[in-house]
């Protein structure tokens, strides 16, 4: 509702911030690399950063967490020449997953998830890259590292990527961001795989609420990943002049990682589906023993009523009133009937 009432009757390209504001100032991390040259620096006052683009056969990344500063976001966009229909997207925080060509660079639109315990949210941030050869830029709404690993690749010179371009980069970043993906996912199936005890067990009265909560879970984790695997899937399929070739059997294998996690989703909605059908079981399974231990007492009960209303009666001529042993008699045939039923249904196996 927030995102139609602040971009109603505005045109397109206007730079309009939906979301919540996470972060007071922006903070700005440069690198600048090749095989043998790195250079990083961290700008936590963005006015005073000078932007330049970066020198022949180097890779230049902007990483800029915060994005609320929309007027920021635009001098960017000018400085760097990039389009105003992604610098909208990149403000617009419920932006859909998504990789657009232009004809100066490329997009991509990405969820970052984060899975909370405690509380059994799932908690999503809007991560925006955009990229061309020699030069990526991404965007962050909160100040916490999200790619901290691929940074720490690129200073200790491992792996592909000091000897690749943006468009590695740009795969490597969105790799790593689905890798988490399936860490938010074993966190998911613990939690599943304690329900299941308690739900078998019958530890938790509160059961039934914390599965359906986590089935609406999974439905926020489905459509951040369902409209990202098309993305990707265009993504491997481009022939982009800022993507190489030689890249694209790699950005293949990571449309095949968000198929994975597509289809690890929807084992969990099944498990959670089946666990609730479980839970519905074993309280009509509970709830049976207690009928069925209640009709027991009742038709052990029946006899020993009958017997104990008979002489209970006021009629002053019964002939067994006046017997001397006739109130023990009438106890034991109590008692004969009581043990002799709860042998009849012990053998039936009823109790």
């Amino acid at each position: 509702m927030r995102r139609k009432q602040t971009k109603t009757g505005l045109p397109p390209g206007s730079v309009i911030f939906t979301g919540h504001k996470k972060v007071e100032e922006i903070i700005i991390h440069y690198l600048q690399y090749d095989s043998e040259y790195l250079d990083q620096r961290t700008f936590e006052n963005h006015a005073e950063t000078v932007f330049h683009q970066s020198q022949e056969g180097k890779v230049a990344w902007y990483d800029m967490r915060g994005i609320h500063d929309t007027e920021f976001i635009q001098v960017l966009g000018k400085t760097f020449d990039v389009h105003s229909l992604i610098l909208e997207d990149v403000a617009d925080v419920h932006q859909r997953p998504k990789f657009e060509e232009y004809e100066k660079g490329n997009f991509i639109s990405i969820r970052a998830l984060k899975f909370n315990r405690t509380s059994g949210k799932i908690l999503t941030e809007h991560v925006t890259i955009y990229f061309r050869k020699e030069f990526i830029i991404t965007f962050q709404e909160t100040d916490s590292d999200l790619f901290n690993a691929i940074r720490q690749r690129i200073q200790s010179s491992k792996g592909k990527i000091r000897h690749k371009g943006a468009d590695y980069l740009a795969y490597a970043l969105v790799d790593a961001l689905v890798d988490n993906y399936y860490l938010v996912l074993e966190e998911i199936e613990d939690v599943i795989e304690s329900l299941e005890e308690k739900v078998i067990n019958n530890q938790d009265a509160n059961i039934k609420g914390k599965i359906h909560g986590l089935k609406k879970e999974l439905l926020i984790l489905r459509k951040s990943i369902s409209p990202l695997r098309e993305a990707i899937g265009r993504f491997s399929k481009t022939d982009s002049p800022f993507v190489e070739e030689s890249n694209l059997v790699f950005i293949r294998d990571l449309y095949d990682h968000t198929i994975q996690v597509m289809d690890m989703v929807d084992t969990y909605r099944d498990m959670l589906n089946g666990l609730q059908d479980l839970f519905l079981t074993e309280v009509s399974f509970r709830m049976n023993k207690v009928m069925q231990l209640l009709t027991l007492i009742s038709t052990i009960f029946i006899p020993l009523t009958f017997l104990a209303g008979i002489y209970g009666m006021n009629f002053k001529y019964m002939p067994e009133l006046e017997w001397e042993y006739g109130y023990f008699v009438l106890l034991g045939l109590m008692a004969v009937i009581f043990v002799g039923l709860l042998i009849y249904f012990k053998r039936k196996k009823w109790i």
